[in-house]
């Protein structure tokens, strides 16, 4: 069963991110201005972390190492999107729902599920009063969130660097971890989202396993909602009957980074039920295969 301290924590963390939330959302709905949005959800974390942290005030070394892996994340997160849209000017992801309220509205409930979900691990074991040394799963986790860390820093400097390049228009990105992979800054969420529910394996126990609703919830939403699906829609529907991009589709992985040389060659059952190519990745390629035939 979770503790009253568990339910007290969950209960404030949810309201906190509700709120939060409907405030930028009327931000949002009401001077139809967006480049606040993905500034609403990255500095949520933030809140959510340190809140947990300071109200609890136990200050536990499992407590504070996973305070701070949430606050360093989301505040270079929140730091690159700010300053990324301030560049561009507006997110062409925004334009159907920039003038359509309930697609305004969606969006936050997902963001808010999002933060919600992705920071369960960090407000258990903020919440918890056990304090067991430090253990492998610890240190697995803080590897994982490291890395994953890394590769979306790398990632998120290779497109950023591209986009702002002349050299860039009409072209698809393949620089850099691009080259391993068409989406390395999504591997990179996933691989550090599924870091912090590992490092608070020492920790749960009973009802508490509901922390893996986090990485579970993530992973499900790049995969099939929000991430690669809408990706890979539009850059079929761009480059579609360009032999070069449908060579670059074969040889290159949708998520985990690999050399091209070997994902190439491997068979597609194997790169269906192994390395996440699915079938509705090609969907829209497809088509334009049809329709050029």
């Amino acid at each position: 069963m979770l503790t009253d301290t568990d339910k007290e924590f969950l209960s404030l963390t949810a309201t906190v991110t509700a709120g939060y939330q409907l405030f930028f959302f009327l931000i949002a709905a009401v001077f139809q201005f967006d480049k606040l949005t993905d500034f609403a959800g990255s500095t949520n974390f933030v809140i959510i972390a340190l809140l947990t942290l300071v109200k609890k005030g136990s200050w536990h070394l499992r407590q504070v190492v996973l305070t701070a892996m949430i606050v360093i994340w989301s505040t270079r997160l929140a730091l690159y999107l700010f300053f990324r849209i301030l560049r561009w000017g507006e997110d062409k992801r925004y334009d159907r729902m920039r003038h359509n309220v309930g697609n305004l509205a969606v969006f936050f409930i997902f963001q808010g599920l999002w933060v919600w979900t992705v920071t369960l691990p960090v407000t258990v074991v903020n919440a918890s009063d056990k304090d067991p040394s430090i253990q492998a799963e610890d240190i697995i986790g803080w590897i994982m969130w490291f890395l994953g860390t890394i590769v979306e820093i790398l990632a998120d400097k290779d497109k950023f660097s591209f986009k702002n390049s002349p050299e860039s228009k009409g072209k698809w990105c393949e620089i850099g971890l691009w080259k391993y992979s068409r989406h390395p800054n999504y591997f990179g969420d996933i691989l550090l989202t599924w870091g912090y529910f590992v490092a608070s394996l020492p920790i749960i126990e009973g009802a508490e396993w509901l922390v893996l609703i986090g990485p579970v919830f993530l992973t499900l939403l790049l995969l099939f909602v929000s991430g690669l699906t809408i990706l890979e829609k539009s850059g079929d529907k761009k480059f579609g009957n360009v032999e070069a991009y449908r060579v670059y589709k074969k040889r290159t992985s949708p998520l985990i980074p690999l050399p091209r040389s070997i994902y190439g060659n491997l068979p597609y059952w194997f790169k269906a039920v192994f390395l996440f190519e699915f079938p509705i990745y090609n969907r829209y390629l497809n088509r334009n295969r049809t329709k050029q035939g």
